[in-house]
């Protein structure tokens, strides 16, 4: 008769660290540096389960390890940390739920910015990163991504504002502030292409280094909208009830919908097992719990995908 095979992993190289507030928003976290880049970690402990679902198809090098690396900021409603120290969020959720079955725990290492992320794992230091990034064609050149939600990218303002801000047309020539490198900023340049045709003028942006930075610049009347996720929008706004409300930007404003991925740097070979983890969530239910339980139907996959923007890649699936 087969045992179960357990034990506990001390992540005892993993100083518990405050999370940097370098969060981003427009759909992905900031490419530019958003403070001194050096990494910040969250200790955690975890199990391994050996009969973990997908524990076989891990690489040997994190079976060795008893743990999945993964990069990660601030960046509410993915990753809040709270006054206790522990980290909350989506990400976190779903983290639970894929090490259920992987077999083995992630522990969450914070650094600063989108370009210390991939260099990062390119480098070793992360096994992975789940954003919130769009991933891309120049992307899944170094990177595997997984799929597991969409956004699109919505502008909130005051919600006193509202008869100034509240249409589509009010975007064109306000003050639009935003992550500077993030997709918002290239989202925006798609709208004032819009705003052109229609004889109005562009939207300025204003390159903030992270969401609160721009969320400030709303209040403060440095701006007149902040660019955000269509998630990061309904997060805020729910916190803030009455305070905010948002325009999402339309396919016809040159929108269309960014695809959201877990990125495994193609070396660590992690990438089978990751995805065959994330049809066992979208199989057992785990995934549509955590995506209700936080309000994200509207930004649900029906099913997980690795490297849909590689043409060679795309509609590829795991061996589970």
């Amino acid at each position: 008769m087969k045992f179960s095979r357990l034990r506990t992993v001390a992540l005892a190289g993993l100083t518990a660290l405050t999370l940097a507030a370098c969060s981003a928003g427009g759909g992905e976290t900031s490419a530019g540096g958003e403070g001194s880049g050096a990494d910040q970690a969250e200790a955690t402990t975890g199990v391994v389960n050996t009969d973990a679902p997908v524990y076989d198809q891990l690489p040997k090098a994190i079976q060795d390890a008893g743990v999945i690396t993964i990069a990660g900021d601030t960046h509410p409603p993915y990753r809040t940390l709270q006054e206790s120290g522990e980290i909350t969020g989506i990400d976190p959720d779903i983290q639970k739920a894929l090490s259920e079955q992987l077999g083995v725990p992630f522990a969450i290492k914070t650094a600063s910015g989108l370009d210390a992320m991939l260099t990062g794992m390119l480098s070793g230091r992360y096994d992975a990163f789940n954003g919130p990034v769009r991933t891309t064609a120049e992307r899944e050149k170094d990177f595997d991504a997984v799929v597991w939600m969409t956004t699109r990218t919505s502008y909130l303002y005051l919600s006193d504002r509202k008869d100034d801000l509240g249409a589509p047309d009010d975007v064109c020539g306000a003050r639009v502030a935003g992550v500077t490198g993030s997709v918002t900023e290239s989202q925006l340049e798609h709208y004032s292409q819009w705003c052109s045709d229609k004889g109005l003028k562009a939207p300025q942006f204003l390159g903030l280094e992270d969401t609160n930075s721009t969320m400030l610049a709303v209040r403060s009347d440095r701006a007149d909208y902040a660019g955000t996720t269509q998630t990061s929008a309904l997060d805020i706004q729910s916190k803030d009830e009455g305070v905010f409300d948002f325009v999402v930007q339309s396919d016809e404003q040159g929108a269309g919908e960014d695809q959201l991925a877990m990125f495994l740097p193609k070396d660590n070979e992690l990438a089978q097992a990751m995805l065959a983890a994330f049809e066992g969530i979208f199989e057992n239910g785990e995934y549509k719990k955590v995506m209700s339980e936080w309000g994200l139907e509207d930004v649900s996959v029906d099913a997980p995908s690795l490297n849909p923007m590689s043409e060679s890649d795309s509609g590829q699936k795991s061996d589970k």
